[in-house]
């Protein structure tokens, strides 16, 4: 940000995963202390820099909440020199580097609520830290974990080619997925897309394809996800090919200890064309959409009148 830009400055922040890998993030922070002031962690979608959210962290901070933006290993500040044989994939970035930033919120911002916001595989990434029961309200923007039978019927082969054919293959050549020179987001480390394009309806069995899995991992994972407490509220676009109502139904499925709900948001209540599975964060949503947001992380409520229809919060049958 230019220093002549109205909008708050955040200050740069580096912290420690669980293990100890260094991350990369800004906070937004109030400038008196205040134990009662919730402080939100923003889960980036999957190879997505954490800039991408600043303008929506800075939303939130002008409504009164302080807010950690923070980049996965292998992602944006958090990159390091060579992607080549990085140990990263989802379950990294959940277990190890959300884990480091609740941690360090909790030893930077001490007694504050958490609350967390989870863009696409971001909020499969709210199950996957242990100390996730410390969070008591989460939102999910396009939440899923890329089951492509729950893609949009009418582009699901198109991106299975796109998804599940050609980046694995493309990653395989380059030892990552070299998404920044094709404009398909951010370079991606070769775990997370071995993550992304498992072919398994139940992500616990899916992730950490390749790699040494302990026999109690799946139960490990379900549990972990059942412990996310507090209230849930999934945001889900009728024109987003990823976040298919039966896409955010599965994973919700996962966070059984929540008081879930599910809105599916429509572009035309809001009069635009278009939401798709990026755009809810664009600054054109910041007096349509984002109010709804920020109303629900501060006090767990929505307006009477929304610009979406209700979903039943359990998985389908």
């Amino acid at each position: 940000m230019k220093p002549t830009d109205s909008r708050p400055m955040p200050q740069a922040v580096r912290f420690a995963a669980a293990d100890g890998y260094p991350l990369h993030g800004h906070i937004w922070r109030c400038a008196e202390p205040d134990r009662h002031r919730a402080v939100v962690v923003i889960n980036p979608a999957t190879a997505v820099h954490s800039r991408y959210y600043a303008r929506f962290a800075a939303f939130l901070h002008g409504r009164g909440l302080d807010v950690l933006t923070y980049d996965y290993r292998g992602i944006g500040g958090s990159r390091p020199a060579s992607l080549r044989g990085l140990h990263a994939g989802w379950l990294e970035w959940g277990e190890l580097d959300f884990e480091g930033a609740l941690r360090w919120l909790e030893g930077h911002c001490p007694g504050q609520p958490v609350l967390a916001v989870g863009h696409s595989a971001g909020g499969l990434l709210l199950g996957l830290a242990e100390s996730n029961r410390k969070i008591v309200r989460s939102l999910t923007v396009g939440a899923q974990f890329a089951y492509w039978r729950d893609y949009a019927r009418d582009q699901r082969w198109s991106m299975w080619w796109k998804w599940h054919v050609l980046m694995p293959a493309l990653t395989a050549v380059c030892g990552y997925f070299p998404g920044r020179r094709l404009g398909w987001l951010e370079d991606t480390p070769q775990g997370v897309v071995r993550d992304w394009t498992s072919r398994h309806p139940r992500f616990e069995h899916g992730l950490g394809r390749g790699r040494a899995r302990s026999a109690d991992r799946p139960a490990r994972l379900i549990a972990r996800c059942a412990a996310l407490g507090g209230e849930l509220l999934a945001l889900s676009a009728s024109d987003d090919p990823f976040a298919t109502v039966p896409a955010v139904q599965r994973l919700l499925g996962y966070f059984t200890g929540s008081r879930r709900c599910h809105l599916q948001l429509e572009p035309a209540r809001v009069g635009v064309a278009s939401i798709g599975h990026f755009a809810f964060f664009h600054a054109r949503f910041a007096d349509s959409l984002w109010p709804l947001a920020g109303q629900w992380l501060q006090q767990g409520s929505l307006p009477a009148a929304v610009p979406g229809e209700w979903i039943a919060p359990h998985l389908p049958d």
